[in-house]
């Protein structure tokens, strides 16, 4: 039976900084890529807020680089999804979407945050050419321009606002008659010129030639008065909220409403000893590379310590 003494979960900032570290402490970390290698940075095209790219870098190019470090130091990375999980036993046991079981001594979870999407064809069409779920990551390439926000609740009022001290005009597209947000950030949203409210509005789809250069809108869907326009917009901003991957550990962690992995404090520990969520999957306010990868360093070495104390190592 093959025990692994680390084994990572998740191919993102937080997996791959976490086999680094793990493998320069001597762990021979295992990392599985699960369903999207590179994790949900590689939806997107340039990286220009990530330490140690002065000139930028494209999202793919910088999670080789991310995963070759990581390989340098003798992680292995393997291509598997994880479907059942049984932390009740010691070594901890994984089953994966290959027939292949694993056992761990400690585990890492970094499998990230997907994005909710609308589920239109168009979304899938101009992802990385107008289309994005993150506006403090593509915000800056929107510089002077035009750009929608699609929701009603705080995320997408800090979207729109965060969008309007970078570009021309911003719509926010809401399909209620009024905003979910805090009343603050309401008042901060309806204050703001640069930033018009879209209400009782949905998005029928996308257009334009090699990028987004419209959204086909529908007001009062259904009722007599509904309208059906274009509005001419540069970048599209999904600010429907994120679904953490932690479906396959709801039975043996504890998950917040929202399903992020609850960890003690400021550290990546969960309630189960042995076990660490880094990430996105355990980050429901920040879900940034640099503070994935810095979370993805604690849990390599809270994993060194509990290997270390157990005389594991």
């Amino acid at each position: 039976m093959e025990t692994i003494k680390c084994l990572i979960l998740g191919s993102g900032p937080a997996g791959y900084t976490a086999a680094l570290y793990a493998a320069r402490g001597g762990l021979s970390p295992v990392v599985y890529e699960g369903l999207q290698p590179g994790g949900q940075l590689t939806t997107t095209t340039e990286i220009e807020n990530f330490p140690g790219y002065p000139d930028g870098v494209d999202a793919n190019a910088m999670m080789d680089d991310l995963r070759r470090q990581a390989e340098r130091f003798g992680a292995e990375v393997r291509s598997a999804i994880a479907v059942e999980a049984d932390l009740g036993v010691r070594p901890f046991r994984l089953r994966f979407d290959d027939g292949t079981e694993a056992f761990c001594h400690t585990l890492i979870i970094a499998t990230g945050a997907s994005a909710k999407y609308l589920g239109l064809p168009d979304e899938e069409k101009y992802r990385g050419s107008g289309v994005s779920a993150c506006a403090t990551c593509d915000g800056f390439f929107y510089r002077r321009k035009r750009v929608a926000v699609v929701g009603g609740g705080d995320t997408a009022c800090e979207e729109a606002s965060y969008l309007a001290g970078l570009a021309e005009k911003v719509y926010l597209i809401v399909r209620r008659d009024r905003l979910r947000a805090s009343q603050a950030m309401q008042e901060r949203v309806l204050g703001n010129p640069k930033i018009d409210v879209l209400f009782e509005t949905e998005t029928l789809g996308l257009y334009g030639e090699g990028g987004v250069e419209g959204a086909r809108l529908v007001h009062r869907k259904g009722q007599p008065d509904e309208r059906r326009y274009d509005l001419p917009v540069d970048g599209f901003f999904l600010a429907i909220g994120h679904r953490p991957n932690s479906e396959l550990f709801a039975s043996w962690l504890e998950l917040d409403a929202s399903g992020y992995i609850c960890t003690e404090g400021a550290t990546p520990r969960t309630a189960i000893e042995g076990v660490y969520a880094a990430g996105d999957v355990a980050d429901p306010l920040y879900r940034q590379a640099v503070t994935a990868a810095a979370s993805g360093c604690k849990a390599a070495i809270e994993a060194e310590r509990y290997l270390n104390e157990k005389g594991l190592k």
